[in-house]
């Protein structure tokens, strides 16, 4: 299983003892064994990650963030970065575009179906936004380009609220149907004028920047359409099922 781009909180890492491993240059590798972490932790960090006793996340520099007073209106608990930090639990994904494909399923009906050549031959947008990490980054200005989610739902008919999003590797992340629509979602292949790299979810990756990082879905592979609201991978794990950073809805109970 690979997880998604930043959700390992700093709150999970002051319960990580002792088995931690900074590398020189410019990223952190975090290892652990599951004895290493405190049982009482609500919300244990990636333990259904990796194989056999040892876990390992790579951080890169700027995901220690810290607060820059000359950032104003940021949602609340975040900091603002100037890198692109990342976190990664697993193996990036390398997904040929040849490959790449991207599948809508409603409930009932046909599946709709993009290459990556008719994905990009759709209408696409540069979009700015600001993005917010569930680990308490926020990066401000962001620009890319992608292909608004309304394009492809014109050729998609449902009746159901819900969607689950899939990405290559087996990551998933639920989120309402509305907030996929309006202008509101895209799907990304381009970061500051460049391919999107896969390190950031290349070839494409889902950009939902209204909500924290995490439910805009690296790798993504497709939507599947459900009449309910079910957990993803994170919010299997504690995290909040809707995810709004105004709100600071990173868990469950917040």
């Amino acid at each position: 299983m690979q997880s998604n781009f930043c959700n390992l909180s700093h709150g999970h890492m002051r319960h990580i003892t002792g088995q931690i491993r900074f590398d020189t240059g410019r990223s952190r590798t975090l290892v652990w064994t599951k004895e290493s972490i405190n049982s009482s932790v609500r919300r244990p960090p990636l333990e259904t990650v990796g194989s056999g006793r040892e876990h390992r996340v790579t951080i890169s520099r700027g995901f220690f963030g810290h607060h820059d007073p000359r950032a104003a209106d940021l949602p609340p608990g975040q900091h603002l970065t100037h890198g692109f930090p990342v976190l990664t639990a697993g193996p990036t994904q390398l997904i040929p575009t040849e490959r790449w494909s991207f599948t809508i399923t409603p409930e009932i009906g046909e599946p709709k179906r993009w290459s990556w050549d008719e994905m990009t031959a759709l209408p696409s947008e540069e979009i700015n936004v600001d993005i917010h990490c569930v680990t308490r980054w926020t990066k401000l200005g962001t620009r890319w380009r992608g292909v608004a989610l309304d394009t492809f739902f014109e050729d998609v008919e449902t009746d159901d609220d819900y969607a689950m999003v899939h990405s290559y590797g087996g990551y998933t992340a639920n989120l309402p149907l509305e907030d996929l629509l309006g202008g509101r979602a895209w799907i990304a292949y381009e970061f500051e004028g460049e391919p999107l790299h896969a390190e950031h979810g290349g070839p494409a990756r889902l950009l939902v920047p209204h909500l924290y990082f995490w439910k805009s879905a690296k790798w993504v592979k497709g939507i599947t359409m459900q009449r309910s609201d079910e957990p993803g991978f994170w919010e299997s794990f504690g995290y909040h099922t809707y995810g709004d950073p105004w709100r600071e809805q990173r868990y469950a109970d917040d």
